[in-house]
């Protein structure tokens, strides 16, 4: 598979990410657990973006220095694209980590770790399926028409499912874990399981991080055969991706008060993975410009974002 990464750029990456993420905990854990206040949130989510942005700089200076501005230019919309996107759809991510930790009245103090394990664990899962996509699209093409029509299955059911919330009392993994587990009613402090009378118990803690997990395996199915469509690189779809998702923590309880305002974003989503889809179906007769990719997705967030604030959740029902 052809990729501009080379050791220097994959070093590089690793050290930035893994710089961000110890930042990011020890600063988490100053003061010990605690609820995340608004401004807290805003500041590290605008932190998140200028540091994607920054990396992207660096990235573009790079290759123009290295292979030249062409090359430069079309990498770095690329991966401009590309966060855009991931960035939109881990916002439909957030929203159901709101239901999960609502459902289970999680702690405001237990949050935090919460996001962080479910953020190291979507790290993980969406590099090891974007390798396996990256490998399997150099060997089969048609791969791409078969997730061209699988995100455009899924922008019409994200359509027609946008404004239901989800009933997790039929969630499978839920329902399994009540089955075969058993499960505490209340919390014992960060821990996921106790020993009462010598047998194991798992508090609700360890089933909110299970079904974050599962959250996390499904929207990464959804989310990695967008961004292919965009660029079949491995180095800017995972750095993309993976920036994408440093800023998860932080968007949660930017959001966390602000998810009604929103309420029209699931059918933005909806009409970008319809986009999408349609662009990779279409993709070996008619090639379109990443930079017009860029522009049709952020108009579309834009209008839907706009028409969001504009017509409040009681009005839109009227």
């Amino acid at each position: 598979m052809q990729s501009i990464g080379n050791p220097w750029l994959w070093g590089g990456f690793a050290v930035v990410v893994t710089l961000a993420l110890l930042a990011d905990l020890v600063l988490m854990r100053h003061g010990g657990a605690h609820k995340v206040t608004f401004k807290e949130a805003l500041w590290w989510s605008a932190g998140w973006v200028g540091l994607a942005l920054l990396f992207n700089a660096g990235l573009w200076w790079y290759l123009a220095e290295t292979a030249g501005p062409v090359l430069a230019q079309r990498v770095g919309l690329e991966f401009l694209t590309g966060y855009l996107v991931e960035k939109s759809l881990a916002v439909d991510n957030i929203f159901v980590f709101l239901m999960v930790m609502s459902y289970f009245a999680v702690p405001e103090e237990q949050r935090q770790r919460v996001l962080v394990i479910g953020v190291l664990g979507a790290i993980v899962l969406r590099a090891l399926m974007i390798f396996a996509g990256a490998a399997l699209l150099a060997k089969f093409h048609w791969l791409l028409y078969v997730f061209g029509a699988f995100l455009l299955l899924t922008g019409v059911k994200m359509w027609f499912a946008a404004g239901k919330e989800p009933d997790l009392e039929q969630n499978p993994a839920l329902r399994w874990m009540r089955r075969h587990l058993r499960l505490t009613g209340e919390y014992h402090g960060q821990a996921l399981s106790v020993r009462r009378d010598g047998r194991r118990w798992f508090t609700p803690l360890f089933a909110v991080l299970v079904l974050i997990g599962v959250t996390d395996v499904i929207f990464a199915v959804d989310s990695i055969p967008a961004i292919f469509a965009i660029t079949a690189d491995p180095f800017v779809v995972l750095t993309s991706n993976v920036f994408a998702v440093l800023g998860l923590r932080a968007m949660f309880f930017l959001l966390a008060g602000m998810a009604d305002r929103f309420h029209l974003l699931p059918f933005g989503l909806a009409v970008v993975l319809g986009f999408i889809g349609l662009k990779m179906l279409a993709i070996d007769l008619v090639k379109v410009p990443v930079v017009a990719s860029l522009g049709v997705v952020f108009a579309i967030l834009a209008v839907t974002i706009w028409l969001s604030l504009r017509r409040p959740p009681a009005a839109a029902g009227r």
